[in-house]
This record gives structure tokens, sequence and C-alpha cells, in this order.
């Protein structure tokens, strides 16, 4: 068999690129450093007590479980008592920005999937080689077109989290009964219509558990994204381990335990995985059946003759 020189081959092609497209991958890097910059921002506009007791109500409102999210309050404290506040609002930032632009690209990306053969034939082979393929692999290019910093490790971390929000969205649209989309039609809907008023309304517990590994997936990356000079929690375990500090290592290694955890019960909450309902949460009262309906008019009595 003849030596191919696959890697010789990716190399110049990697080269070729630097060259020719180092002011396009310029532009994106800073698209992707002001991201980060506001919602950074964003994050860090209140103070860190301020900021828990915030996170503590969207737990509350998302899971309406209150022993749960007083547990997830005492580990965002926990962070806060071993000053790593600000590492993890960086990583946050980080996971925040990839979701979303894994998000913008892979649901629809995963709705053109779901009614075109030709597209989910292309798209099936290319998810698993980005699901497959070690991260440190395209890792490297990716310093090379960005450089050492927030962006390369934010571009791998998009790459890595995209293909569950494709995969789950092509899923759920096709599960979705084709009878009910034949009623639909039938009543003269349009194929939009369809899309939006049936298909993604009842495929939305599949898209929602895609949002949730996209999420996952993205913060697994944040050690990785130190690796490559990432600000946040990342940071602090690799120079941990570079270190030999095992104090550090296990602060860093706990706090991203806790943004985990965090992340993982919201966001799946949110998509009606393990949400409470407990009877102090204020419910919609729903009307009785007979004050619904019209009282009856005075029926008019026969005149005298």
């Amino acid at each position: 068999m003849p030596d191919l020189r696959i890697g010789e081959r990716g190399e110049d092609v990697i080269d070729f690129l630097s060259d020719h497209l180092g002011g396009f991958f310029d532009a994106v890097k800073e698209l992707l450093n002001l991201l980060l910059r506001t919602v950074y921002d964003l994050l860090t506009v209140l103070t860190p007590t301020a900021m828990i007791v915030v996170l503590g109500v969207l737990a509350l409102l998302a899971t309406r479980r209150l022993v749960l999210t007083l547990l997830l309050t005492a580990g965002l404290l926990l962070i806060e008592s071993m000053d790593l506040w600000q590492e993890t609002m960086q990583s946050m930032t980080s996971v925040v920005v990839a979701t979303a632009i894994a998000l913008l690209v892979g649901i629809p990306l995963g709705i053109w999937s779901a009614f075109s053969p030709t597209v989910r034939a292309v798209v099936r082979p290319v998810l698993d080689l980005m699901q497959t393929l070690p991260v440190f692999v395209y890792l490297l290019p990716t310093i090379l077109f960005f450089g050492v910093g927030d962006a390369p490790g934010l571009v791998a971390t998009i790459v890595f989290s995209v293909p569950p929000a494709v995969r789950l969205t092509q899923l759920g649209i096709n599960q979705v009964d084709a009878e009910t989309v034949e009623a639909a039609q039938a009543f003269g809907a349009s194929r939009w219509e369809v899309l939006t008023e049936v298909q993604l309304p009842l495929a939305r517990a599949s898209i929602m558990a895609g949002v949730n590994q996209v999420i996952m997936l993205a913060l697994s990356m944040v050690v990785v994204a130190g690796l490559v000079g990432g600000a946040g929690l990342g940071g602090v375990v690799v120079n941990a381990v570079q270190g030999l500090q095992i104090g550090a290592s296990i602060e860093g290694g706990l706090s991203v335990v806790v943004i985990a955890i965090y992340l993982d019960r919201v966001s799946g909450a949110l998509g009606g995985q393990g949400r409470g309902n407990p009877s102090w949460w204020p419910h919609a009262r729903r009307r009785p059946a007979s004050s619904a309906l019209p009282e009856p008019a005075d029926t008019p009595q026969p005149v005298a003759a």
C-alpha cells in the first residue's frame, strides 16, 4: 500500500488557509472576543452575592424544587468562598457564547436535514467525524488560525458541541406523527405553519434535550480551553496540574462540577425534565364549566289579551 502522505497534505491545506485567509480569521477572532467581553460584562455587572441570588431565583423558577435550589445556591456560595467567582464567570461566558452559536447553527441545520435526505446523508458523516475525532486534532489548527487565547478554545468548543443540536432536532421533527402533519395540511396550513405550529412544538422535548447536551459538552471543554491559554476554571486546573498544586486542582475541579450540576438541572427543567409541581407553587385556576356558559335570557311572558 503506497503512502498517501495524508498528514503532509493536511498540513499543506492548513498552511494555505493560514496564508491566504489570515484577515478572515483575524476578523472572526475579534468578533468572538467582542462577544466574550460583552457577555462577561453582563454576568459581572452585579456583585457575586447579588449574582448568586439571581441564579438561585432562576433555579427556583426553572426547577420549582426548593431543596435542589438551596443545594445549588450553596454550591455557588462555595465557589465564592474559594475565591474562584471571577474564573467561574469567565467559564460561564465561554459556555454561553459557545452554546448560543452552536444552537444558531445546529437547530436550523437539524430542521433542514429533517426534510432533506440529501442534506441528511451529507451531514451525518460530518457529525460522526466531529464527535469521534479527538479534540486535540482540530485544536491545533485553531491555534494556528486564531493564535493562543480564548478564541481557539471557543472555536473548538463550538465544533465539539454542535452535533447534539443537529441530531436531536432532526430526530424530534422526524418523530412527529405523520397523521398529525397530514391533518394540519388538510386544514390548509402552509409548510411554514406546519413546521412552526405543529412539528416544532411537538418536537420541543427532543430539541430541549439537545440544548442540554450542547451545554454539557460546551462545559466539558473548559479544561481543554485552558490548555490553549483560555481564561476561566480551565486555566486554574491546568496551572494547578502543571505546578502539582493538589489543593488548587481540587478547588478548580469542584467549581466545574458545581457549575455543571447547576446548568444541567436548570436546562433540563426548562425542557420539562425534573421540574417539580409542589403544592405551594401558584397554579392557574380553572373556571368552572358552569361559569363559562352564558346565562339564559329571560323568557318573554305572553301578553294578556
